[in-house]
C-alpha cells in the first residue's frame, strides 16, 4: 500500500493528501479506467482493429453483431450499410473523438487561461476588455456559430479544432480569472514582487501552479462539451468527413437504420456515453480530490 495513504493527515504535503483522496475515491477510479481503457483502444487501434475502417464489401452488409441471430465472429460488432466492419470503426473513431477533444481543450485551455491570467493580474482596463470578450462569447450561440463557420469554410479536423476551441474558452477565462484574483494580494506573490520577480515569472511560477486543480476540473468539463459538440456537427453532416471515422459520424450513417438494425446506431452511441460518463466522473473526482475542504 502507498504510504500516503496510511500516514497521519499531518504529516502529509498536500500533494500527498491529493492522491490519499484519490486512492480513496470510487469516482476516480470509476472514470479514469473507462477513459484510461478507451485512450489506448485509440492508441492501438491501427494493431488492434481487424479490418480497415474504410474498406467497402457490398457482400457483407448489414451483418449483425455476433450474439444476434445471423451474426459472426468475424465481423464481432457488425458490418454497417457498406459492409465496413463496425468493430474496427469503433475505435478509429475513438482516435479522432479523443484526440479532437484533446486538441481542443489545449487550444481553448490556452486562449481562456492566458486571458483570464491578464485580467485577475493586472485588473484595471484589462479586466474590462477581457470581462467584455466573455461576455461577447457568452451570447454566441456555440452549435450555431459553428455550423456557420464549418459551412462556409469547410469541415476539415484542423478547422474543427479551431473552431471549437474558438467557443469553449469562456470557462477558462472565468475560472483563472477569479483564481488569480484571490491569489494576487497574497504574501507569495507580494514576496516575489519585492526581490524583483518580472511580471511573467510572477505570473507562471507563482500563481500559475496554485490554480491547477480549479483548471484541470475545467478541462475535464470542455473536455466532454468538445466530444459532444463534434458528435453533433457530425451528426449534423458537417463534422468529421469520410475516409475520417468518429462516433458522432458512425451515428450520423446508422440513423436511417434506427427501426430496422438498432444496434447500428446503439454501439456508438454508448460508447459515446460511456467515454462522456468517464470524463464526468472523472472531473468530479479531481474537483473533490484538488479542493481544500475535500475529504481526506
Amino acid at each position: 500500500m502507498h504510504p500516503a495513504a496510511t500516514a497521519p493527515l499531518a504529516v502529509l504535503s498536500p500533494g500527498q493528501v491529493a492522491l490519499r483522496r484519490a486512492l480513496k475515491h470510487t469516482g476516480f477510479w470509476a472514470g479514469g479506467g473507462i477513459l484510461l481503457l478507451i485512450v489506448l483502444a485509440a492508441l492501438l487501434a491501427p494493431l488492434i482493429a481487424p479490418y480497415d475502417p474504410a474498406v467497402q464489401s457490398l457482400g457483407a452488409r448489414f451483418v449483425p453483431p455476433m450474439w444476434a441471430e445471423g451474426g459472426s465472429t468475424a465481423h464481432l460488432l457488425g458490418t454497417d450499410n457498406l459492409g465496413r466492419d463496425v468493430f474496427s470503426r469503433l475505435l478509429f473513431g475513438a482516435r479522432t473523438s479523443v484526440m479532437l477533444g484533446f486538441l481542443t481543450v489545449l487550444v481553448s485551455g490556452f486562449i481562456g487561461v492566458s486571458l483570464g491570467l491578464a485580467a485577475g493580474y493586472f485588473g484595471g482596463w484589462v479586466d474590462l476588455t477581457v470581462n467584455f470578450l466573455i461576455n461577447i462569447r457568452l451570447t454566441l450561440p456555440v452549435v450555431l456559430v459553428a455550423l456557420v463557420v464549418v459551412a462556409v469554410m469547410g469541415n476539415s479536423l484542423t478547422l474543427l479544432v479551431m473552431v471549437i476551441g474558438l467557443l469553449l474558452w469562456d470557462r477558462f477565462a472565468i475560472v483563472t480569472r477569479s483564481a488569480t484574483q484571490a491569489l494576487v494580494g497574497r504574501e507569495f506573490v507580494t514576496s516575489a514582487r519585492t526581490i524583483g520577480s518580472s511580471t511573467l515569472r510572477i505570473i507562471l511560477r507563482e500563481i500559475l501552479p496554485n490554480i491547477t486543480g480549479p483548471l484541470i476540473v475545467v478541462a475535464s468539463i470542455e473536455l466532454a462539451h468538445a466530444i459532444l459538440l463534434e458528435a453533433s456537427l457530425s451528426f449534423l453532416g458537417l463534422g468529421v468527413q469520410p475516409p475520417l471515422v468518429s462516433w458522432g459520424l458512425m451515428i450520423a450513417e446508422a440513423k436511417s437504420q434506427l427501426l430496422f438494425r438498432p444496434w447500428m446506431i446503439a454501439i456508438p452511441g454508448v460508447a459515446l456515453v460511456c467515454l462522456i460518463l468517464a470524463i464526468n466522473l472523472l472531473g468530479d473526482a479531481l474537483r473533490d480530490i484538488t479542493t481544500p475542504e475535500g475529504k481526506a
